[in-house]
């Protein structure tokens, strides 16, 4: 998953730039086309991003299987009654791990395994590691998706790309989906959102990786939001600075 995260950046990178070039090239010739580009781009996005959960009052718990050189299943899973939130991965594989994100009424945990009969060792974070932290599975989030989308639909106008709508059916569910092409990217990059309003699918224009969801419950399992059975637990203190 470390590799899917540092690669996605790319070809969002080469967008980001096009766009920059493209508006500082031309522009007053360009302008009614950018505009028209821009309206057309934003509504497509504004349409697919409605049926986003973009908020946490919702429980529910989703298995996403990801594919590339370090394929690994992911659970991610909300509890809105207990505060509850979990981020379980499983990586397979040579460098085969185990990672869980755990927060409940205790606090906020990191929980680490290596290989699939290690003990666990966990962490209790502070605020400020917590929110290092939650980056992990913000790449999960529908509110990660619908910022990002909604900053995209401004410059892929500028650039003159495409953004079009389409559907998918995978693993059981239908999807909707937004398909992005940037200009000078091979490819299509496509993410999809379920009828329950989650992420269903993510790939990025010609890179192989991607996720998929293949189980959705409406009623997380309470022990996904339990450290794990015989962890060590550490806190983690973040050091003060002297004051003079």
């Amino acid at each position: 998953m470390v590799h899917f995260r540092s690669r996605i950046g790319i070809p969002l990178a080469i967008i980001v730039t096009v766009g920059a070039l493209a508006s500082g090239c031309s522009v007053v010739s360009k302008v009614k086309q950018d505009v028209h580009n821009i309206e057309g781009n934003k509504a497509t996005i504004d349409s697919f991003t409605q049926n986003l959960n973009s908020n946490k009052s919702t429980p529910f718990e989703a298995t996403y299987t990801t594919t590339g050189s370090s394929p690994a299943t992911v659970v991610y899973a909300v509890d809105p009654s207990s505060g509850g939130l979990a981020f379980h991965e499983t990586q397979t594989g040579a460098d085969a791990s185990n990672l869980q994100v755990i927060v409940n009424s205790s606090g906020e945990y990191v929980c680490n395994r290596s290989g699939s009969a290690g003990a666990w060792s966990c962490q209790k974070l502070g605020t400020a590691d917590a929110a290092t932290e939650n980056k992990i599975f913000d790449f999960y989030t529908p509110s990660h998706w619908i910022s990002f989308l909604k900053g995209v639909s401004l410059v892929a106008g500028l650039a003159g790309d495409k953004v079009t709508s389409s559907t998918m059916s995978l693993n059981g569910f239908d999807m909707n989906c937004v398909d992005l092409v940037a200009h000078g990217v091979p490819g299509t990059s496509t993410i999809c959102s379920t009828s329950q309003g989650i992420l269903g699918y993510v790939k990025v224009a010609s890179d192989s990786t991607s996720f998929q969801i293949t189980n959705y419950s409406s009623s997380p399992s309470a022990s996904l939001f339990q450290l794990p059975p015989g962890a060590t637990v550490t806190t983690v203190t973040t050091p003060t600075t002297p004051t003079t």
